[in-house]
Formats: structure tokens, sequence, C-alpha cells
């Protein structure tokens, strides 16, 4: 498990939260919360925030790292309150054919993580550059009405896209076309500094302030210790992890990035909502980065193939160019990426789950995913090593 000391206020010493919080791993088990208590305390503060307001709230039983629940009632009056309490007026109109329902989100780790501050500055500047992501009605990071932070948001009524993917019917090649210019597009949004967000700055200020003064020093934050890791549960052997440090120190001249660019830092079809064939919403910004152009795109490259992502470029070109090197950067970050991700998976026993966990493809298991995340890792670093093109992506 990943350890460090306790954080407060901001994600400083962070890489990728899942993996590098204090509380590693934390709400990535089986096992849940009690549901019904956070639920009362909910219903609670939601009295208390917005008086008069008639609902139901369910738990909405979401496979991420948050739990989730499901309002219905008539939001009308808190969303207007909302709307007029958070941020004088400026914030858009509800999504949706109606303000019925909403969707909450709760973080109950015992960090006191406050990134729902940050990512209702991203989800506000996405919306002004008409992106397509659900809107925050109400947001509580101080812990005082509940003993966790809390973000509702207005409720899309589509099942995200790994749904579709699973069940056989997504129309994958153009459904990745539009990923890749939708990934053009919230990068017209340039915060300063790099990697993970100042929730204080976001608070206080409605800005988007990285952490980091270069990009090399996030991209290298807690590498070695990621590969430690790694090494400890057998995952990789030493003269692995020896190689994967020696390829990013020769490609060091990649990471000199000037300007950064948002990142979504957790792009996958599940974290997309839609019908088959159209997306409705890209939700769960909550890992949301400044970075580097060509790491959302290597994120899809964590889950499909070469001709997946070959579409996602094409999308994402007749938005904007490829920056310069882009093949290069695009292995580099797969190879980033991929080392979290065997982290988590590793850390939180991914692998012993069956195709009811949503990381895994029907009929597989997570000895499937093993070898997938594997092959990924030694494919990342092949195309880094030896200047690929994508054909190599399985």
């Amino acid at each position: 498990m990943m350890t460090h000391t306790l954080l407060s206020q901001d994600r400083t010493g962070i890489y990728y939260w899942k993996c590098d919080r204090a509380a590693a791993f934390h709400g990535t088990d089986a096992a849940c919360s009690d549901t019904s208590l956070m639920a009362s305390q909910l219903r609670h503060a939601l009295q208390q925030r917005f008086p008069g307001m008639a609902f139901e709230i369910h738990p909405a039983n979401g496979q991420g790292n948050h739990r989730t629940f499901r309002l219905k009632g008539d939001m009308t009056h808190c969303v207007e309150r909302d709307r007029l309490h958070v941020q004088g007026g400026s914030r858009p109109a509800a999504d949706g054919p109606s303000a019925s329902e909403a969707f909450i989100r709760t973080e109950d780790g015992p960090e006191a993580d406050n990134y729902f501050d940050v990512e209702t500055v991203v989800t506000d500047q996405l919306r002004a550059c008409g992106l397509a992501v659900p809107q925050v009605w109400a947001c509580d990071c101080a812990r005082e009405a509940t003993p966790f932070a809390w973000q509702m948001l207005a409720y899309i009524p589509h099942p995200d896209l790994n749904h579709h993917f699973k069940n056989g019917t997504l129309a994958l090649a153009g459904i990745a076309e539009a990923i890749g210019e939708a990934i053009a597009r919230w990068q017209d949004v340039k915060p300063s500094g790099f990697g993970p967000f100042s929730a204080r700055q976001a608070k206080a200020r409605q800005t988007l302030v990285g952490l980091h003064a270069s990009y090399d020093a996030y991209y290298t934050l807690n590498l070695q210790r990621h590969l430690r890791f790694l090494v400890d549960h057998a995952f990789l052997t030493s003269a692995q992890a020896q190689a994967i440090m020696a390829a990013v120190s020769r490609h060091q001249a990649l990471l000199d990035v000037r300007q950064g660019v948002l990142v979504h830092k957790d792009l996958a079809l599940w974290n997309i909502l839609g019908t088959p064939d159209r997306i409705a919403a890209f939700i769960d910004w909550d890992d949301a980065i400044s970075g580097d152009p060509m790491d959302d795109l290597s994120l899809l490259a964590c889950f499909h193939g070469a001709p997946v992502i070959a579409r996602a470029l094409a999308g994402y070109a007749r938005v904007r160019p490829l920056p310069e090197h882009a093949l290069p950067r695009f292995w580099l970050h797969l190879l980033r990426n991929m080392i979290v991700k065997a982290v988590i998976r590793v850390g939180a026993g991914y692998f012993t789950r069956d195709d009811g966990f949503y990381l895994i493809n029907a009929g597989s298991n997570g000895g499937d995913l093993e070898t997938l995340t594997r092959m990924r890792l030694d494919t990342a670093l092949q195309g880094l090593n030896e200047n690929c093109d994508l054909s190599i992506l399985p």
C-alpha cells in the first residue's frame, strides 16, 4: 500500500489520487460504507440547505471510488437557490428535460479531500466551452453538516458507454472519433502550472492553478515509489523497473512542456454517458490535471487497440493539429498511466474479480485483466524505446 502523511486542502505529493492518497485504494474495494447512514445524513443536510424541497434519496450503487446516490423530486427550487447562492447567478440552466432528478457523489476518506471544489470550476469552464458535462448544482466540502464531502449534479438519463460496449452494441469507431474531438476541444482550457489543481485557489478564486511549476516534476512524482511497489508485489522484476526508469530518463526532453492543457486523467468508457452511437456527457472530472496534450489519448490506449486510437487521433486532428513528437509522447504517457493502473489493480485486488466488475470485459476474469495490464505496459515501453507506430498496440 502507498503510504505518506495525511493531506490538507491541496493534493500536494499526489501523482494520482487513488494510489497516492494517504488512505490508498480507499473506496476501490468491494466493501461499502453504510449507505443508509450516509443517505440519512445527506437528507438532513439537503433539508437544511434547501428548506421545503421534497425528495427521495436512494443509493445509486456506483462502481467507482465514490459512494453515490440518486435524488428524485422537485429539484427546481434547489437548483435556482444554489445558482444564486453559489455563483451570483452566473451558473447556466439545468441539464436535461427537467429538474426532477439529481445525482450525488460523496468523498468519505480520512484525508478530508476537497477536490470536488476543483471539479466544480472544471465543469463550469467546460460548459462555457460548449462541452457536454453535467452541471454541478451544489457542492459541500466543509464536512460540517455531514462527515463527508458531497457534490450534487444534474442527472443524465443515460448509462455509461461501457454498458453498451459490454453488450456488444457500442458503435466504437464513431464514438472514438467523437472522444478525440472532445479531447481537442477541452484542451482550449489552459490552466497555469501543472499537475493536480489547487483546491484552495478553486474555492477562493474560481481558477485552475496546477500545484507544480514544471511538467517534468509532475510526471516523475512518485514514479520510483510506484515501481518499487510493483516490484515488492512481484508484478515487475527489478530489471523491468530499471528498464522503465532508463527509458523515461532517455526521453526526458519530451517532458519539457511549456503550457499545460486540461487533462481528464481518468478517461474511459465508464466515464462517458450516452447511447450506443452518441455521447451525452463526460463525467468524473475529479482526477483532472494540467498536463500534456497526449495524456488523455494515451489513456484510451490503456483499454483499446490501434484501430480505436487511430480513430480518436483522427477526431482530434479535425479540431487541432497533433503536437510535435506526438507518438513518442503518446507512448511515454501510456507507460506512466499503465504503471499507475497496475499499482491500483494490484493494491486493490482487481485481478481476483470476475466480469461483473466494470473493468473486466464480458466473459473475461481478473486473470485476463492481469495479462492485459502486463501486455499494455510492455507495449508502451517497446513503443517508446523503438519509436514504433500504433500497429504494435493490440
